[in-house]
């Protein structure tokens, strides 16, 4: 049987970093189902580095988040991935949601981002002529990336330290055996490759809850179902806006069950999008149901009374991997190891949702400190 020292399942954005930093000094193949890396949650987002404001005190959010973020800019600057921190502005839009706008305010400070500028409504008016507003704050250090290149550039880094990626390669089975972790791999011709390795990273993503049901040790908890979460899909959808952007910066409202509310956000482009929205879902599908739209020009509204819905247009969507239902509180990025499931070597990453992608060299980085 051959033996790789990382085998990673799952080559979205969290794969590909841990690939990234774990090819440095050991020998790596990151597996994917599809044959290109990327193609789902990574690809399917708003692309913001998110500032980590948010999130509870000392969660892996948090904490990996404001992490993330200054380790991706520096990432983006080294490399050469666009990039740009336009800053975000997130607004009050009356009296009753300044309570939350101070909690946000306060909470972001626990979590250590320091750099937020409180505004008037004038001064909201000032930057953002469009916007109405009697409250804001502003977000200096969030941004946006090209997300297709940050996720090209982590595998070309992979391929020059000596790994690999392999698509249309399924892992149908993780077990612990007599050299280490042996991993079988369903591939496109519907043939089975085995391999051994000494770490296996469970970062399927949509996938994760699937792949640890097929994962077995030779004692408990490992088989416990108990420690696996239970997924929830979540899609958001996102429509464009035809025409030149009112705004500079990304605009956000209060945020809102499951999500940050109906947000606007730029590309690199300029592009003006607005969204996601929270919708549960039973099966993976990436439909755009017209009547969405309704519900997008009411949210947009509030903020931005003056949209032309006619320039309004269904552009794509995106599924979350979230642990919690519709009616239950956020939850934390679960990060399973040896300590919690009993197998040597094998790391589960579960509801890696948004801030993932602004999260994930530091996430990296601490999968490599739970396997090192």
């Amino acid at each position: 049987m051959d033996h790789v020292d990382v085998i990673i399942a799952g080559a979205g954005a969290i794969g590909l970093a841990c690939g990234y930093k774990f090819s440095q000094r050991k020998s790596v193949l990151v597996l994917d189902q599809h044959g290109q890396i990327g193609t789902e949650t990574s690809s399917r987002n708003s692309e913001v580095i998110h500032a980590g404001l948010y999130y509870p005190t000392n969660s892996l959010k948090a904490r990996l988040c404001v992490e993330g973020k200054h380790q991706l800019y520096e990432f983006c600057e080294r490399f050469h991935v666009p990039h740009r921190a336009i800053g975000k502005l997130l607004v009050a839009v009356t009296d009753d949601e300044h309570t939350q706008l101070e909690r946000i305010d306060r909470q972001a400070q626990h979590n250590g981002v320091q750099d937020l500028e409180p505004l008037s409504a004038a001064a909201v008016r000032h930057r953002e002529p469009a916007l109405v507003a009697v409250q804001g704050l502003f977000s200096p250090s969030t941004g946006i990336i090209d997300s297709h290149t940050y996720l090209h550039t982590l595998l070309g880094l992979i391929e020059q330290q000596g790994g690999m990626f392999v698509g249309h390669a399924k892992v149908v089975a993780v077990e612990e055996g007599a050299q280490g972790l042996e991993v079988t791999i369903k591939n496109a011709d519907e043939s089975e490759t085995r391999l051994s390795c000494d770490n296996f990273i469970n970062a399927a993503g949509l996938g994760a809850q699937a792949l640890a049901q097929k994962t077995t040790g030779k004692k408990p908890p490992a088989h416990t179902p108990s420690l696996i979460p239970p997924l929830h899909l979540c899609r958001g959808h996102y429509f464009a806006f035809n025409g030149k952007s009112p705004f500079s910066h990304l605009i956000y409202p209060m945020p809102e069950a499951g999500g940050l509310g109906v947000h606007g956000t730029l590309d690199l482009a300029g592009q003006l999008k607005f969204g996601p929205d929270v919708q549960y879902i039973d099966r993976v599908e990436y439909a755009m149901p017209e009547h969405r739209k309704e519900t997008f020009v009411r949210a947009i509204r509030r903020y931005w009374p003056t949209i032309d819905d006619t320039r309004l247009q269904p552009s794509y969507s995106g599924i979350r991997p979230k642990l919690h239902g519709p009616t239950e509180p956020q939850s934390d990025f679960v990060i399973q190891g040896p300590k919690e499931h009993g197998i040597q070597g094998l790391v589960h990453l579960f509801g890696i949702e948004s801030p993932g992608l602004t999260s994930s060299l530091a996430i990296a980085d601490h999968v490599m400190g739970i396997l090192e």
